[in-house]
């Protein structure tokens, strides 16, 4: 009997994957942080024979490399893959032994990157699952533009083909264990569910149920912006990643935090977004940990630029600099905890905004106040509708184009809060009068603004 386990990273929207029998398992795409990894396999009582890469990742960093070292596993790394580190090279129709009677398969899939490689996890010479990666997701497809814009459209295709291959060679009841997908930006769109077989993607698959123009077309035209931290993790993973260090920051008390604030380095309040509008330390920003924390910090922040994490606990800043490690950020400056009273020197006042609701905003507007509402969603959420008379930055651009936003309070809002706190810190941040709006797209219509809609 074999088993497979997920491990779920909802914070960047990946998934890897633990796969074997009674004695021995193969891990597929595994994360920076490997001891959850090892845990996982220590639990089923197997020992990690294999580590599988599917394609060198562009959203996060690898732990597959110090994954195989600690372990003695083999490094399966598709062939084709430029990268500077030895590994196992593994090619179209390459088999090995996970486990007696199961055996994994490489199957060539370009078309998120050239080189990308599934597996086909076969029991007894059949099929029982497929780790897709970043090929054929949950009613969707990795994104082919990110490697090189010369080679997008080539790709996009190859994804089609990719896709047509594993249905064609796959049974449908066997289950696609992609990667990406769960709100990664890798995905070329997003997909309702969390699990999907080759029958299902079959009958509800762009790239399986349109003509390979239509589909390529309508996935070019849906791309949404990349993440500017990816340019880093592509090179970071063909070089070979170094081990992560989780071990706790330096303390950082009143006078430090002052000190790296001055020096323009980042502080980041992790507290929920209640907290921070209620009282922070002027000039910190506002990514909170329960949100996606790795995907808009990384994102938002200078590459390289130090970051210091204010939390209300030890334990929130540990969860933090884990998900932070998955990107590349792998040690923050200093870190504080405990509230925001300890976080300024004696005498000094903590900074803070209002937050509301639309409705607030359409009394305000109601009144002939003049404000400023600032829309931080994505290009596709603005163009399903948006707020009559508002200006528009998406948040991940918001940093260097504040002054863009044009003079008075600014009401800023997102689709649900999160983003639009960000912007509200940065703007806070930036000595401006802001609004925080905490408060779901679909209430702007329903308070009464006026709404345009496509």
């Amino acid at each position: 009997m074999f088993f497979i386990d997920t491990l779920e990273f909802e914070g960047l929207g990946n998934r890897s994957h633990l796969a074997g029998g009674p004695r021995a398992a193969v891990v597929v795409d595994p994360p920076r942080d490997i001891d959850q990894v090892i845990t996982a396999a220590a639990k089923r009582g197997v020992r990690i024979a294999y580590v599988a890469e599917t394609h060198v990742h562009n959203d996060y960093v690898t732990g597959g490399l110090e994954l195989a070292r600690v372990t003695g596993a083999s490094y399966l790394v598709p062939a084709a893959a430029r990268v500077s580190f030895a590994r196992t090279p593994v090619a179209d129709g390459d088999t090995v032994t996970v486990d007696e009677g199961l055996v994994l398969r490489a199957l060539a899939t370009p078309g998120h990157t050239p080189h990308h490689t599934s597996y086909a996890l076969e029991e007894d010479g059949r099929a029982v699952a497929v780790f897709t990666g970043g090929s054929l997701l949950i009613g969707t497809v990795g994104r082919p533009d990110l490697v090189e814009p010369r080679l997008t459209e080539e790709l996009a295709r190859a994804q089609h083909a990719s896709a047509h291959r594993l249905a064609d060679e796959l049974d449908d009841e066997v289950p696609v264990l992609p990667t990406h997908g769960f709100g990664s930006f890798c995905s070329s769109s997003q997909a309702e569910g969390d699990t999907t077989t080759i029958g299902k993607e079959r009958t509800s698959n762009d790239a399986l149920t349109l003509d390979v123009d239509t589909f390529v077309e309508r996935m070019l035209a849906g791309l949404e912006d990349v993440p500017a931290y990816y340019a880093h993790m592509g090179p970071a993973n063909a070089a070979g990643p170094e081990p992560v260090d989780l071990t706790p920051p330096r303390r950082a008390d009143a006078g430090e935090i002052a000190s790296r604030l001055a020096a323009g380095e980042w502080v980041v309040d992790l507290r929920s977004r209640v907290a921070f509008a209620e009282g922070h330390v002027a000039g910190s920003f506002n990514f909170e940990g329960e949100g996606k924390l790795a995907t808009y910090l990384a994102w938002l922040i200078p590459w390289g630029k130090p970051v210091t994490l204010l939390a209300d606990t030890p334990g929130q800043v540990a969860d933090a600099q884990r998900e932070l490690a998955r990107v590349g950020i792998d040690r923050p400056a200093a870190a504080a905890t405990g509230g925001p009273a300890a976080w300024v020197g004696e005498g000094e006042r903590l900074a803070s905004f209002p937050r509301a609701r639309f409705a607030d905003l359409a009394e305000v507007r109601g009144r002939g106040e003049e404000v400023v509402v600032l829309d931080v969603r994505r290009d596709s959420e603005r163009a399903a509708g948006h707020v009559e008379g508002s200006v528009h930055i998406p948040v991940h651009e918001l940093h260097g184009r504040i002054g863009e936003v044009p003079s008075g309070t600014v009401w800023v809002h997102c689709a649900g809060g999160m983003r639009a706190a960000i912007a509200a810190s940065l703007l806070d941040a930036a000595g401006r009068d802001v609004v925080a709006v905490d408060d779901g797209f679909d209430a702007a219509g329903e308070a009464g603004l006026t709404v345009t809609r496509p």
